[in-house]
């Protein structure tokens, strides 16, 4: 357009100056009719032309704006939609009166309604995915999140009992516990989105709470756990051992649609490396309460593995993990293989 302003400026200012050449022809002062003659300015059939100019200015009117193949922003005139990475791993959503921004699999909207603002989480699993474009359903794992449950172990008989010999690792089941953060998961879908091999990474928290007035430690001489009983401690309030351990699983998980969610059935393998381990004992002597930790190897196996499987419906599942590989190393402790029953909450 500015070409075609310019063009008409550049005609109008020439006329003048052929009127003053053709003053001295009285019989061509008809001439003027030269100003219908510029079909030059008619001849803007250049602006259907400039299909080219269109085109250069084009992006700004765009509905889709793409950075560096990273960061995604859809607008249009009812909303506003940014997310980050292919998978949309982080959205951001303007939709009139609400704000949606999730995280992975889960959310929180924002409401302004006539009544106040209203803020609840969401779950992916429910909230209708509003895509500009078509793509491929991708497989979801269900490791990252939130364990909770008991810890226990079993005798090599396969019995909760303890036989006499190693009655002072009897357990108080209703303080023994376990506690993880699953903080990382990666599933590959095995050519579908229901079923596929899910691995990850976490932190897991065990407290075993001895029921007796002791605790335990290792012997001088032989180097084996044994029944350890402070001489100062009139009264043993509360005694325990704890450890942590970083997990890493495989497994296979399979994804049954139910409704608008999914039942999520896996199970495999998990491994566990020992990163610290202590026992605490809070007592009663002379001069009023005290305690003590002391932090060992406890003869633990630094490595080991288990055998899960887990069962859920949407974010919420059950937990159960054995592991076959014996708490203490051989001979050098009582043979108990731990095992944790209780509830995960995915992210």
């Amino acid at each position: 357009m500015k070409k075609i302003i310019l063009l008409l400026i550049a005609s109008a200012m020439l006329l003048p100056v052929r009127a003053q050449q053709v003053d001295s022809i009285p019989e061509v002062t008809a001439a003027p009719e030269v100003e219908e003659a510029p079909v030059v300015e008619e001849a803007p059939v250049v602006e259907e032309a400039p299909v080219v100019e269109e085109a250069d200015v084009a992006p700004a009117y765009a509905d889709t704006v793409n950075v560096v193949g990273a960061v995604e922003v859809i607008e249009t005139p009812e909303s506003t939609r940014v997310t980050l990475g292919q998978n949309e791993v982080f959205i951001v959503e303007e939709n009139g009166d609400t704000v949606r921004v999730v995280l992975g699999s889960r959310g929180i909207s924002i409401v302004e309604g006539e009544n106040g603002t209203e803020i609840k989480v969401i779950d992916m699993d429910d909230y209708p995915q509003k895509s500009y474009r078509h793509k491929k359903k991708r497989f979801r794992p269900h490791y990252a999140g939130i364990e909770l449950g008991l810890s226990s172990y079993l005798t090599a008989d396969n019995s909760l009992t303890l036989p006499p010999e190693d009655a002072y690792m009897d357990l108080n089941t209703g303080r023994s516990y376990n506690f993880g953060i699953n903080f990382v998961d990666v599933g590959v879908g095995l050519g579908t989105d229901k079923i596929g091999l899910v691995t990850g990474m976490g932190f897991e928290y065990i407290n075993y709470n001895f029921n007796g007035q002791n605790s335990i430690r290792k012997d001088d001489i032989t180097g084996a756990i044994g029944e350890y009983v402070p001489d100062y401690a009139a009264n043993i309030t509360k005694s325990k051992m704890t450890m942590w351990y970083l997990t890493v699983p495989l497994l296979i998980e399979f994804q049954i649609p139910a409704g608008r969610k999914r039942v999520n059935l896996s199970t495999g393998v998990i491994g566990g490396l020992k990163l610290c381990s202590r026992t605490k004992i809070k007592y009663n002597s002379a001069g009023g309460k005290a305690k003590e930790v002391l932090k060992g190897d406890y003869n633990l196996y630094p490595v080991r593995y288990g055998f899960t499987a887990r069962a859920g419906y949407g974010f919420m599942h059950l937990y159960a993990t054995y592991y076959p590989t014996s708490l203490f190393k051989k001979d050098l402790g009582p043979v108990l293989y731990p095992f944790h029953i209780g509830l995960f909450f995915a992210f």
